[in-house]
């Protein structure tokens, strides 16, 4: 919500209409997410005409603040929310920025990989404001991700599969 949204469609502006259709996968309680998807999309529908995207919704990982152990369980139930998801839409890539949404959708079209049903790239992309430490979706996607991607120096030092690229968003 808010600033990775933000940031990501950053990145999604600077993308060719190639990457078509675009699948974006919020949390059920993400309305703010929505307003700025929808608005994206629109301006972007002006240039490339056929330009198409989809929006799903997963029950939310994890809230701010929310305790390790129940976190456990709401990302279990996001995990079983995001697999028949994952299949159904198939994606080539999965580009993602963080949010605890991501997690679930990542780990799922891990999980299809390993099964061979659908290999799909990973590309993970620390938060701009992620200078000294991983989130914690960065913490566990270091480990899925193709393609691990940092904003800042000092990351690269500490995680040297990382992929440092300066400032992208």
């Amino acid at each position: 919500t808010g600033g990775h949204t933000t940031e990501i469609l950053r990145l999604l502006s600077c993308l060719s209409e190639s990457y078509s259709p675009r699948h974006y996968v919020l949390a059920d309680s993400d309305k703010m997410s929505e307003a700025k998807i929808h608005s994206f999309e629109q301006k972007r529908a002006e240039t490339f005409s056929k330009s198409k995207f989809t929006l799903d919704r997963i029950p939310r990982s994890r809230e701010v603040r929310q305790s390790w152990i129940s976190s456990v369980v709401t990302t279990l139930s996001s995990i079983l929310y995001s697999l028949p998801l994952t299949y159904k839409r198939k994606p080539d890539l999965i580009l993602c920025n963080g949010p605890g949404t991501c997690v679930p959708v990542c780990l799922s079209a891990f999980l299809l990989g390993l099964l061979r049903i659908k290999r799909t790239i990973i590309v993970y992309v620390e938060s701009i404001c992620r200078v000294e430490t991983l989130s914690l979706s960065g913490k566990i996607l270091y480990y899925f991700s193709d393609y691990f991607i940092v904003q800042w120096p000092d990351l690269k030092k500490k995680y040297p599969k990382s992929i440092y690229l300066g400032r992208i968003v």
